[in-house]
């Protein structure tokens, strides 16, 4: 029988923060597939764990997927660990999930720390409809793209990113977004913890004049619905209601449904766009 991939999360800071499910597994399966051998060998030191391990990060993500998938045909059970969190979660962990299933590899995750669920809980923000974007692209077209879509987004936000890029970052949000209510956290489930509810505009400042250490996660407030409908709306305000009839009934739709579809964008009753074109 074909053995299994087991995802084990593992401490964002606190090493108290493990389960005993994950321990127990890491000492069982025959590899432990990481990130970096060279931070985790400082994890499994700590806990007595002396399981052969070997190296799986986005450079070799592809090759050694199938090379791990070789091996578990052969029985081998294998557990795989980031260097920090949940593997799968804006890591190359997705790609070998992925290949897994592609190759009939059965594959089981255990729960536990996840910096961005961890930031979120205590961000203040909403917590219901979240949009995790980890770290913004690096290509410019497509960062771009992604805070042009970002503008419109009504869910709570979640955002990655390193000290050195992070007054760039801000900026960019700053400039797409306006001001908006955001929470900054850094250093999570360690002794300096920091969580910072600052607008945008106080968060740039802040960091302007105060360097940036660490990981940094932020948590930042959706666009209010109603502000977005009304947004909607004011675009109608200059065209006559002939003209906003027409861009319907030119699209081939009945008369009646038109009004019905104006009635919408406008925020106003069917009745009133009927009285408006009499």
């Amino acid at each position: 029988m074909s053995g299994k991939l087991y995802l084990c999360a593992t401490p964002i800071g606190n090493l108290e923060d493990i389960t005993l499910r994950v321990l127990r597994t890491l000492k069982e399966v025959d590899l432990i597939a990481a990130e970096d051998t060279r931070n985790s060998i400082k994890l499994l030191n700590h806990f007595d764990i002396h399981t052969p391990m070997t190296s799986y990060h986005e450079f070799n993500k592809i090759d050694k997927a199938y090379n791990l998938i070789d091996k578990m045909r052969e029985g081998k059970n294998i557990a795989l660990i980031t260097d920090a969190g949940t593997p799968g979660i804006s890591d190359p962990g997705e790609d070998l999930v992925r290949i897994c299933y592609e190759e009939g590899i059965e594959v089981t995750s255990l729960p536990g720390a996840a910096a961005c669920i961890t930031s979120l809980t205590m961000s203040g923000k909403p917590t219901r409809r979240f949009a995790f974007e980890a770290f913004l692209p690096r290509d410019k077209k497509e960062r771009a793209t992604i805070l042009e879509e970002l503008k419109s987004e009504t869910r709570t936000i979640i955002i990655y990113e390193a000290p050195h890029r992070l007054v760039r970052t801000l900026e960019e949000l700053y400039e797409a977004m306006g001001e908006r209510k955001i929470t900054v956290t850094r250093e999570l489930t360690k002794k300096h913890e920091e969580k910072l509810l600052f607008t945008l505009g106080e968060a740039l400042s802040y960091y302007k004049e105060n360097e940036p250490k660490g990981e940094f996660v932020l948590v930042l407030e959706g666009r209010d619905r109603e502000d977005i409908i009304k947004e909607e709306q004011k675009k109608f305000e200059d065209m006559t209601m002939e003209e906003h009839m027409a861009i319907y009934e030119n699209q081939g739709i009945q008369r009646k449904e038109a009004m019905k579809l104006v009635a919408k964008d406008r925020g106003i009753s069917k009745r009133d766009v009927y009285q408006a074109l009499l």
